[in-house]
């Protein structure tokens, strides 16, 4: 990537950053979008938060993958280009290329450079002789990839993004996932399951505050990119089950009555207002089926561990018309 073209993305990605910011804050629920979590030091928190121990996601996803990985390579078949969807370091990318049969080519696709660099990095050193083209994108929104990936495109979307997406939203962004990736697509999907609020609070409401400080860290990301001036201190973290929609909701709570700057605008916060900064939203296996099928997939095979914690669903195009909505 050239200098010119990195900093063409960089200027684009700080007006998308601002434009969100205003409307999200101004909004009488205030909110920001949770892919603005992940800059820099919001990846290397995130990937903190992954190796804590209330924090099961990761590690059991992971491990079915790896007990699944043999009938995953069998299903998939040789000759895969692997799409994946938000790829973090790349490492459960070279757990499934393991798995797979003389895989054709690796596409990481995510809008922050740092993440590219660090999986398709990893990718490269794992498999010296696969095509490795890093896909700079907000994946969020509608994308072309079939010319790149070819006739076996096989998506990745692990670590259950999707439930980060709203259900109306989660099905508008499946379908252009399929229409993305050509009539012939198939997607290996990470699913959290419905559990225990307990274990899914403490899994979002750390004990050693890194998940606290990755949510403050989009704070410290307005301040820096967006003229803000945020005090770091005068918010705090708060997790919470919200049983009604199935999913743990991330709030940053305003601890006084202040008022913040940002781009020349001023947002008042009374004591105890929050700003809504990600759902993640928790399913169960018909929930999940019901958003693949309206999206135009359907289930090829679903993997679970031995507790039902989590899941690794293969969705396969079906024989609609695909779209790219």
């Amino acid at each position: 990537m050239s200098r010119a073209h990195s900093l063409d993305a960089a200027e684009m990605q700080r007006a998308a950053l601002l434009a969100d910011a205003v409307a999200g804050l101004s909004a009488p629920r205030k909110t920001l979008p949770c892919k603005w979590l992940y800059d820099e030091e919001g990846a290397r928190l995130f990937e903190a938060i992954t190796r804590l121990p209330e924090y099961y996601p990761t590690r059991t996803e992971m491990r079915i993958l790896d007990e699944a990985g043999e009938d995953i390579g069998r299903r998939v078949g040789p000759g895969a280009s692997v799409v994946e969807f938000g790829p973090g370091d790349g490492i459960k990318a070279v757990q499934l290329l393991q798995a797979l049969a003389s895989p054709e080519a690796y596409l990481p696709v995510d809008i922050a450079p740092e993440w590219l660099d660090a999986a398709a990095a990893r990718v490269a050193r794992a498999f010296p002789g696969l095509r490795v083209q890093p896909v700079v994108a907000d994946f969020s929104q509608a994308l072309d990839l079939s010319d790149r990936a070819g006739p076996r495109a096989l998506g990745f979307f692990p670590g259950s993004t999707i439930g980060n997406f709203e259900p109306a939203d989660a099905v508008a962004f499946l379908r252009r996932v399929r229409g993305a990736l050509g009539a012939n697509a198939r997607l290996l999907l990470g699913a959290d399951l419905v559990k225990e609020p307990k274990v899914l609070e403490a899994a979002y409401d750390d004990g050693a505050g890194v998940t606290a400080a990755f949510n403050l860290n989009l704070l410290a990301r307005l301040n820096a990119e967006a003229d803000a001036n945020f005090a770091l201190d005068a918010f705090r973290h708060r997790a919470i089950w919200n049983a009604a929609k199935e999913r743990i909701e991330m709030h940053l709570v305003s601890m006084a009555d202040q008022s913040v700057r940002l781009a020349g605008r001023v947002f008042r916060f009374a004591p105890g207002e929050t700003i809504h900064t990600e759902s993640s939203h928790k399913y169960r296996p018909e929930a999940l089926r019901s958003l693949a099928e309206a999206a135009g997939w359907q289930v090829a095979e679903m993997w679970t561990d031995s507790a039902a914690q989590f899941s690794v669903w293969l969705l396969e195009a079906s024989s609609a018309t695909s779209r790219t909505d």
